[in-house]
């Protein structure tokens, strides 16, 4: 009699733990006749209903918070995890939108359909759904890391561009800092302390204008000044707080604090602007495995995002060190190395590739690949002309990314083109476009100075005796000129554009509106109803957004007298 009540416990205890197993997939909408409706069902498909009456509003920020409801009732119904992977689809937050739809597939729900979509999207996201993406930059120039057999530098890591063009060059080989123009020419060599450097692997330059460079096998980081010169060491090697073993790339937020992607202990150190150490953060948590192979680091948002090369993804955590999640699905890059900020966009580098992703949603897309050669891009960051500077460790060589590819393309004869130049270059400067534009596949290439060829394509006769003031408003520079027989008389250059016009109404939205917009629909604002005067009649257009308090997907009107 025991034996038979002790084997029915055991088999009513295996049941009620399958039965809590079961997924369901009504949302709580039906249940079957043999049983009452629970109360977590009641209130789930009240929920539900809302949700799905908020989603065919259009109101779907309102639904995401519906269907999470819903979802915490019955935390393993797929009717719900569909639908909300529907509702941030259309919020245009793809990355979540994706991760509910595989457990929604995983549970076996939704069949063939829902895995092509789940295909198509997570495709589109890696690759970009147009042209346009796919050939944003092309190789323009490399310099070569030897000159006439005699090794110059060797196994470059990292870059940090200057304002005046030039750029240093941390040499993971030859364990120096070199200063490079524009030419290719060395201006300098750095070999650090007396002891010298001991594998720089990254520089960045920090707030105060100084500069922080990790040494890889000398467990350290070495403060520079502004002009290079060693200061001090930061961190010593060991497991506590404050120490580091191999650490590899570095980042600062907006308080200065200093973050190291530390490789030899699987974490992320955290130093503040005097060199002291606060915290670290990385290690395993409840619903975080932990960084194993910690590489690139950037700071954007008050957002903190790490690349892991083992498992091939990025992660995102708070300036707390607090985990938040995956911003793109493991095995999205084959060995990601350096992350980098531009045009609000993260720039990553994965052996051969550099890609764009985007910080809120995940999505990416590739900007260039070096070649079918053996090669391993480590870091890819923009110069003062808004050029991509990339540092390819295996060929030693850089190179600097322009758009010739996507406008002349590929053709069997080499294209005549025309280059427009700013007003006031050096001759030096004006070869050295030639053989650019040579190396990048040109036939024969002449120059033009950029008011001169804003005249001409708006139609100026600038031929004429008279003269003509041209303003000619660029990205980075707005080049003025008087253009009188063809030529140009007088020219001036002054640092201040389109960008900047475009930083200006992001900051504004930010500051006025709490509400976070990128530099492209910053630009679309610009381009729709931006002008030089107040017009006479107020125009008002709709754009998306974020909400700076919620982090949610906005929509919101901006007029012209904005």
């Amino acid at each position: 009699m025991k034996k038979n009540l002790l084997k029915f416990v055991i088999l009513s205890i295996f049941c009620f733990s399958l039965y809590g197993q079961v997924t369901t997939n009504d949302a709580g909408m039906t249940v079957p006749e043999d049983r009452i409706r629970t109360d977590k069902e009641t209130f789930a498909s009240d929920e539900f209903r809302r949700g799905v009456q908020a989603y065919y509003k259009g109101a779907f920020n309102e639904a995401i918070v519906q269907f999470e409801r819903a979802l915490s009732y019955m935390p393993n119904d797929n009717l719900i995890l569909e639908w909300l992977g529907k509702t941030y689809y259309k919020a245009g937050v793809e990355g979540t939108a994706l991760q509910y739809w595989n457990n929604a597939s995983n549970n076996g729900y939704g069949g063939l359909l829902l895995q092509n979509k789940i295909e198509i999207v997570r495709e589109r996201r890696v690759t970009g759904d147009s042209e346009d993406k796919l050939m944003r930059l092309s190789e323009a120039g490399s310099f070569s890391g030897t000159f006439n057999g005699e090794l110059i530098f060797s196994g470059p890591v990292s870059v940090l561009p200057n304002s005046n063009g030039t750029m240093y060059i941390a040499t993971y080989n030859s364990n120096q800092i070199i200063l490079m123009n524009q030419n290719g020419k060395i201006l300098d060599r750095i070999s650090g302390p007396l002891n010298g450097f001991d594998r720089p692997s990254d520089l960045i330059r920090l707030k105060d204008g100084n500069i922080l460079v990790s040494e890889t096998f000398g467990d350290r980081l070495a403060l520079l000044d502004r002009k290079a010169k060693f200061i001090k060491y930061i961190g010593q090697k060991g497991r506590k707080l404050g120490e580091v073993v191999g650490p590899l790339y570095l980042a600062q937020d907006s308080l200065e604090r200093i973050y190291v992607t530390d490789s030899g202990n699987r974490r992320v150190d955290v130093f503040d602007k005097d060199g002291n150490g606060l915290f670290f953060f990385g290690a395993k948590q409840t619903y975080f495995d932990g960084l194993k192979m910690p590489t690139g680091i950037a700071v954007f948002d008050e957002t903190v995002f790490v690349a892991d090369a083992d498992k091939g993804c990025i992660f995102q955590f708070d300036t707390a060190g607090n985990y938040i999640g995956e911003l793109v699905e493991p095995k999205t890059f084959e060995k990601p190395e350096s992350i980098k900020i531009w045009n609000d966009k993260l720039i990553v580098c994965d052996k051969n590739k550099i890609l764009a992703v985007d910080p809120y949603s995940g999505a990416l897309f590739e900007y260039v690949r070096t070649g079918n050669a053996p090669s391993r891009v480590t870091t890819a960051v923009p110069d003062v002309n808004q050029n991509i500077v990339v540092s390819d460790f295996t060929a030693t060589q850089h190179m600097l990314s322009w758009y010739l590819r996507k406008v002349a393309g590929y053709k069997f004869f080499k294209p005549n083109i025309v280059v427009c130049m700013p007003s006031g270059v050096t001759d030096l400067e004006k070869r050295t476009l030639l053989d650019i534009a040579t190396l990048s596949g040109a036939g024969r290439a002449c120059l033009i100075e950029e008011p001169l060829a804003a005249a001409v394509g708006a139609g100026i006769k600038v031929t004429n005796p008279s003269g003509t003031l041209v303003v000619d408003i660029g990205g980075g520079t707005t080049d003025i000129a008087v253009i009188t027989m063809g030529s140009i008389a007088v020219s001036d250059s002054v640092k201040g554009a389109g960008n900047g016009f475009d930083r200006a109404i992001k900051n504004y939205l930010k500051r006025e509106r709490n509400i976070i917009v990128g530099l492209k629909t910053a630009e679309a604002i610009k381009k729709q109803i931006a002008c030089a005067r107040f017009r006479q009649d107020e125009i008002t257009i709709l754009a998306k957004g974020k909400d700076y308090i919620t982090s949610l997907p906005t929509h919101f009107e901006i007029s012209s007298a904005e």
